[in-house]
């Protein structure tokens, strides 16, 4: 039985490497697993079995053919970003002196602006009149936490499922939140949200299974999970009349673009949203601009059509 070639070997230690020192999510070990592997197939179906070999018109061949196979430009960057951070890597570990992605250019991906909210239907959404039934419903409780939570600290879907009991107070003023690549980052929580944290505290043990971390938890007690949020964001947004499903990365990009809209401060926001990448945040400025073009083509008798 013939043994794999070293570049399997490099990948597999490069992907420990990304687990147990880069602690990055499984999802993106996972994506940056399959664009190795399918580099891999490729260096192989060309008899190359070391990195060492690899040209730029190599990786250039691979990136060209997995476009021919229909793949997005976003996919592409990060089948790039993936290879050059397996070269990186090597350089590191002193077993390689050139890296043949330096200068590739992925395609460029289209910017598409992300799904939001404006101020009045953020408020429709959240503010739902007074019910009975609301209040004798504890799970109507711990959704609106979680809804005034996400839109109140920005918080992404993966880490308002993740937050502990241990994580809040009764009323949370802050909170320590695990992000992205296991950077820990503290946000204020805001009057509605502690408000509504409060509540649902009340009420959360009627629920919870016995010694149940989570701090949201289903009708069966244990940790509620992304695809339930999801669900139950989308049948309020529904209750309350708004037109369009709502994700609950809507409401993290509602709180982003408000904050912006009435701070300008670029910066905070970026912390507040814990981007690694100033470049990332700086998005919402697009949103921004794109609101106060609107404006504009409503308003100015110059813009106006007849």
């Amino acid at each position: 039985m013939t043994s794999r070639p070293p570049l399997w070997a490099d990948i597999d230690r490069y992907l420990t490497h990304l687990r147990d020192e880069r602690r990055l999510a499984a999802l993106t070990r996972q994506h940056y697993a399959r664009d190795l592997s399918d580099l891999g197939q490729h260096l192989e179906a060309i008899d190359i079995n070391d990195w060492a070999q690899v040209r730029g018109d190599h990786i250039r061949a691979w990136i060209s053919q997995c476009h021919r196979r229909g793949l997005s430009p976003r996919s592409l960057q990060r089948q790039l970003s993936a290879a050059r951070g397996l070269y990186r890597y090597l350089q590191r570990e002193a077993r390689l002196d050139t890296d043949p992605t330096a200068d590739i250019q992925a395609p460029r991906a289209k910017q598409t602006l992300p799904a939001t909210l404006d101020v009045d239907a953020t408020a429709q959404l959240l503010d739902p009149p007074d019910r009975p039934t609301d209040q004798a419903d504890p799970l109507r409780r711990r959704d609106r936490a979680i809804f005034e939570l996400i839109y109140g600290a920005g918080l992404r879907l993966a880490e308002v499922a993740a937050l502990n009991l241990d994580d809040t107070g009764r009323e949370p003023r802050e909170l320590r939140v695990l992000g992205k690549g296991a950077r820990t980052r503290i946000v204020p929580v805001g009057r509605k949200a502690r408000e509504a944290v409060g509540e649902w505290v009340a009420v959360r043990d009627t629920v919870a299974a016995a010694e149940e971390p989570a701090l949201f938890v289903s009708r069966r007690g244990r940790r509620l999970s992304h695809r339930a949020i999801q669900a139950r964001l989308n049948q309020l947004a529904q209750l309350q009349g708004l037109d369009r499903p709502v994700h609950p990365h809507t409401l993290r990009h509602a709180f982003a673009t408000h904050l912006l809209e009435s701070s300008g401060d670029l910066r905070a926001v970026q912390e507040l949203l814990g981007h690694a990448d100033i470049g990332t945040t700086q998005i919402y400025t697009h949103l921004d601009f794109q609101h106060l073009a609107e404006v504009y083509d409503r308003a100015h008798p110059r813009a106006r059509r007849k």
